[in-house]
């Protein structure tokens, strides 16, 4: 740990150096009065390529009509893993573990082509394809085009973040701990291929997303007729609110902003799928095995999905509070039995020293199977968080006391167990 430790701060202190490096000409000129504030802001609006911290390079053509920026964010990773097997003191030391990781390494392309309201994205994850295999749903993650025809009404078409969670919309560049919590895995679509219609209202006091899916996740395509369907609305009272969850602006008003998700699909039993609730730390995953004889669904069965979720987040000077409740429910065309479950989490977070450390606390709740008995799944952490450059340089550690009633212990035993969980992580955006 010392030595993954070690290597976090040098990484930290390269990076910092680094970003007190080169300056461009036209800096040069403007600290010594060469060229007025007004000269260099019309330099930069006329330049056909220019780079800012966290957007990254971006090139535009001399009649305005194509630009393009290219980034990357880095999330490196270490973990140790505590494991409590109460059941074989022998295993338990066989099965903890440290580890090393890259957790995300992204490539990040977006801009407009022909016209600013054609708007484009895509996010390579490199990540997914590291070893030579393909792991979580792939290389390519947000890949969409987006044409505004104003603000209140924008059609996108391509694979997109499935609307549907708050803490999973927001990226995980801009999350409070080193990873979203385990109810959000276990409840969200993850990524998807469909079309997409949204828009703000009143400046983004109101925000909707009415969408139609593939139905079978990121990089995945079905050729049925049984397709998915999300839609989410947001209000914010205050004005606009941005998805990330730490206050780290400083925020010199209040900001709320309430929400309501539905997500609804149909899979068959044995469908190939990459939908995070239907993987085995998804509700249905967890679930499903634990149904008795007379609840199982029959074999091939065909199972319709129903989600919903509502959530509020709140700002203001350094502090943040955000929570989510989430309640699922499958049932089976055929046999009409029906699987239902449910969760929630709560954080909060507040900066001991303004827009630079944040401490934070986080709860979070499981419940795979409301009709059995002794499957709950609760979790407590605690996070630091050190933002040396707003959320493009920071260093993150959390502790997480992870713990399973019997019926999920990783044990399968006749007891709970209570795991504990130690990370930390460095992340940059360039």
């Amino acid at each position: 740990m010392k030595r993954g430790m070690l290597a976090v701060a040098a990484l930290a202190a390269v990076c910092v150096s680094q970003s007190a490096g080169a300056k461009t000409l036209e800096e040069v000129l403007k600290e010594k009065g060469v060229i007025t504030e007004e000269d260099y802001k019309e330099v930069q609006k006329n330049s056909p390529s220019k780079y800012k911290l966290g957007e990254g390079f971006n090139f535009t053509s001399s009649d305005g009509k194509f630009s393009s920026s290219i980034g990357a964010s880095y999330q490196l990773r270490y973990t140790l893993m505590d494991l409590d097997n109460v059941n074989d003191t022998a295993a338990k030391q066989a099965q903890d573990f440290s580890k090393f990781e890259l957790r995300r390494i992204k490539l990040l392309f977006n801009g407009y082509a022909y016209s600013k309201n054609l708007t484009y994205k895509m996010s390579l994850n490199f990540a997914n394809i590291a070893g030579g295999t393909t792991n979580n749903g792939g290389l390519l993650e947000e890949t969409w085009i987006n044409y505004r025809l104003f603000d209140e009404l924008q059609f996108r078409f391509g694979q997109d973040k499935v609307q549907f969670g708050r803490q999973f919309i927001t990226a995980s560049t801009a999350q409070q701990f080193v990873d979203q919590s385990i109810v959000t895995n276990a409840f969200v679509p993850t990524y998807d291929t469909g079309l997409m219609v949204h828009g703000k209202i009143a400046g983004g006091i109101f925000n909707y997303n009415i969408a139609g899916f593939g139905g079978v996740g990121q990089n995945t395509y079905r050729t049925t007729n049984d397709n998915a369907l999300a839609a989410r609305i947001t209000v914010n009272p205050f004005g606009e609110m941005k998805y990330s969850e730490s206050d780290v602006e400083y925020s010199d008003k209040p900001l709320l902003s309430v929400g309501a998700n539905y997500f609804r699909d149909t899979i068959f039993i044995g469908e190939s799928n990459n939908l995070g609730f239907a993987k085995s730390t998804g509700w249905y995953g967890i679930g499903s095995p634990l149904m008795t004889a007379s609840q199982k669904f029959s074999a091939g069965e065909s199972l319709d999905f129903n989600t919903f979720g509502i959530d509020t987040a709140f700002k203001w000077r350094g502090l943040s509070v955000t929570g989510e409740y989430f309640s699922g429910e499958a049932d089976g065309q055929q046999s009409r039995h029906k699987l239902r479950a449910e969760g929630f989490y709560a954080q909060a977070g507040y900066f001991v020293i303004p827009k630079k450390v944040e401490l934070a606390y986080r709860f979070s709740y499981l419940d795979p199977n409301r009709d059995v008995l002794n499957d709950h799944w609760t979790e407590n952490a605690v996070a630091a968080s050190w933002y040396i450059n707003n959320h493009n340089l920071k260093l993150q550690a959390d502790y997480t006391n992870v713990h399973k009633q019997s019926g999920i212990a990783s044990t399968k035993g006749a007891n709970p167990t209570d795991d504990n969980q130690v990370r930390f992580q460095a992340q940059i955006l360039f």
